[in-house]
């Protein structure tokens, strides 16, 4: 008796082994790849809002330290000192107050109006050339 399955021959593989593995581990480090370029955008993202957060801490630090100082300069006595000779208008014991009175404005002379010479002004009844003669001359015209 022939046996059958040893008269076939054996169907090809379309892949071996070693390709299948090699597939894989490909597929793995690309995914890993992704992944990985994936954190290093996040993270480059993270360190530049730390710079930004740090920036803003310095300048906030700046600000707090200037209003500390005019915080203290208000509560001292020199600021008050300051504040009672400029705008309280106070004197010290043995001061005289001077308050300075805006002076009397000086009339200002008002410019004589020139009396009108009725005589050179025009008759109802003047031909233009007369009008015109006027327009431009003081004197009548001729005649």
């Amino acid at each position: 008796m022939t046996d059958n399955r040893d008269s076939r021959a054996p169907a090809p593989r379309l892949f071996s082994n070693i390709q299948i593995v090699f597939g894989a581990i490909l597929a793995i480090s690309l995914l890993l790849a992704i992944n990985f370029s994936g954190r290093i955008a996040a993270g480059h993202k993270v360190e530049t809002e730390h710079e930004n957060l740090l920036n803003q801490i310095s300048t906030l630090g700046a600000q707090a330290t200037a209003l500390q100082s005019d915080y203290n300069f208000i509560n001292s006595d020199a600021f008050i000192e300051i504040w009672a000779h400029g705008e309280g208008k106070m004197v010290k014991d043995g001061e005289v107050l001077v308050v300075p009175v805006p002076g009397i404005a000086t009339p200002q002379p008002t410019p004589t109006p020139f009396p009108i010479d009725l005589s050179l002004a025009p008759t109802p009844q003047a031909q233009s050339w007369e009008l015109w003669w006027h327009l431009f001359f003081d004197v009548p015209p001729p005649h």
